[in-house]
């Protein structure tokens, strides 16, 4: 959850395929998030694909971690186009609960999968979260913080740096409320989705 990445933005082209058929493909991809963990390294190694083109959305009550480093990075699509992003590295993080959702443009109308765990059921962990998003809402507490720091030589999460001469930022022992995230993609090991849930409905409703 460092370097090369991802695919993009905008909103996915309309397509010829029933839209049933099309949920039966995108399920698997929800689970394979936490599949991922195997072709990962011990160290939090960013994802080498590339991205959908549209990003989705994140949101959970609590997100807390003993620590998080942050760098600018690009995203890129299948068809060559970037997206800046704010890699986002936390270490091993546990959230109250999580929603993931994503829309696809399909002639019946808008598709929306959406993926939800914790809550009652339980806490939801993850290691070597990476996040790439494009914005970042909550209210956050950090226990010691270094902002502008250059990417190059971040060491709060392991793995997580960036290029040399880049702008970076990390904090450790962190708390976030209120997370809502707009992002292009999420990688990590050892997912904990207790009580998970994935809903895929016609012009349904998104995490936020």
């Amino acid at each position: 959850m460092s370097a090369d990445k991802r695919p993009a933005a905008g909103s996915a082209p309309e397509g010829r395929t029933n839209w049933k058929k099309t949920a039966v493909i995108a399920l698997p991809a929800f689970v394979a998030v936490g599949a991922m963990a195997s072709i990962m390294a011990e160290g939090a190694l960013a994802a080498s694909f590339a991205v959908s083109g549209t990003s989705f959305q994140v949101s959970s009550g609590k997100l807390t971690s003993q620590g998080l480093a942050s760098y600018v990075e690009t995203d890129r699509s299948v068809d060559g186009k970037g997206h800046p992003v704010a890699l986002l590295g936390i270490g091993d993080a546990t959230l109250s609960d999580i929603c993931q959702a994503a829309s696809v443009k399909t002639p019946l109308g808008t598709v929306v999968f959406k993926l939800t765990a914790g809550g009652d059921a339980g806490k939801v962990t993850a290691s070597n979260l990476i996040i790439d998003a494009e914005d970042l809402v909550g209210d956050a507490r950090f226990g010691t913080a270094e902002i502008g720091r250059d990417a190059s030589t971040l060491d709060e999460v392991p793995g997580v740096k960036g290029e040399k001469g880049k702008f970076g930022l990390q904090a450790g022992d962190i708390e976030v409320s209120g997370v809502k995230s707009h992002a292009w993609s999420a990688t990590g090991g050892n997912f904990r989705l207790k009580g998970m849930r994935v809903d895929v409905s016609l012009d349904g409703k998104k995490c936020f």
